[in-house]
């Protein structure tokens, strides 16, 4: 994906490390200290946009690279589709001649047999020539217990780094960069209070600009505090549902079984 570029990346505290080693890893491709790169943490942070800016990065400095990216689901329906048009050597060939290989969501391989078998093959041949393989999962390389013992102890060859969610100050800034990457008069003010509302990951949070940005395209007007909230009433709901004290003191009264005087009283 030509957008996703480190200069196009927001950086704050929850995801510098997962930045600087992915531009590391550029200037020491197939490094065994880095090889394989394991980036996980929770849906929506950022790991794909990395994933695809060392690819960017490289067939910018490298153009005869060879780099290929693919979901594990991709990975799975590439392999099944070569084994029924009798075309698996010509796969394993492509794949193992790599100079670069980006999979994302590498738990999703789960249960899938005969593709963890020949991606164990692939993973083992790239290595063994110093390619660089770049993974993306929601979980720890050690927790994903339902995968194959032997390549999940080779995915903590290399180095595992988390991408946590953005801090408050990281998701404004994000939200200034999309908007003017979208060419979209974003207030800070503005930006601030969407970030404050929506804190869950990146994606969401573009998805409130974006719904934000419809809705004062389709009106005519500025971005403001008003087109906002008009905007994002459920978002807003929700959010006043969730953290209430009335709410918080039901949850608290259901779950420890006790009178609502108990909880309020003096005692």
């Amino acid at each position: 994906n030509p957008l996703f570029t480190f200069s196009l990346f927001v950086e704050g505290r929850s995801n510098q490390m997962a930045a600087e080693t992915c531009r590391k890893v550029l200037t020491q491709l197939g490094a065994s200290q880095h090889n394989p790169l394991f980036l996980y943490g929770p849906t929506g942070l950022g790991k794909t946009h990395l994933m695809h800016a060392v690819g960017n990065a490289l067939l910018l400095s490298q153009p005869d690279a060879r780099v290929m990216y693919m979901t594990s689901e991709q990975f799975v329906g590439g392999f099944v589709g070569a084994l029924q048009q009798g075309k698996i050597d010509s796969f394993k060939k492509e794949c193992r001649s790599l100079d670069l290989l980006l999979v994302d969501d590498i738990h999703l391989l789960a249960g899938k047999d005969a593709s963890l078998v020949e991606f164990f093959y692939t993973f083992n041949a790239l290595l063994d020539e110093s390619k660089q393989i770049i993974l993306t999962s929601d979980r720890y390389p050690k927790e994903l217990t339902e995968l194959d013992p032997r390549l999940v102890s080779r995915f903590s060859w290399g180095l595992s780094v988390a991408v946590d969610p953005p801090d408050l100050e990281t998701r404004i800034e994000i939200l200034l960069k999309k908007a003017k990457s979208s060419e979209v008069e974003l207030p800070r003010q503005c930006a601030l209070f969407i970030a404050q509302q929506v804190m869950a990951n990146v994606r969401e949070l573009e998805g409130a600009l974006n719904k934000v940005t419809a809705t004062a395209r389709f009106k005519g007007q500025e971005v403001t505090l008003e087109i906002i909230r008009e905007s994002l009433k459920d978002v807003l709901a929700i959010r006043a549902r969730t953290i209430s004290i009335e709410n918080i003191q039901r949850v608290v009264i259901e779950y420890f079984r006790i009178p609502p005087k108990e909880l309020i009283g003096p005692k």
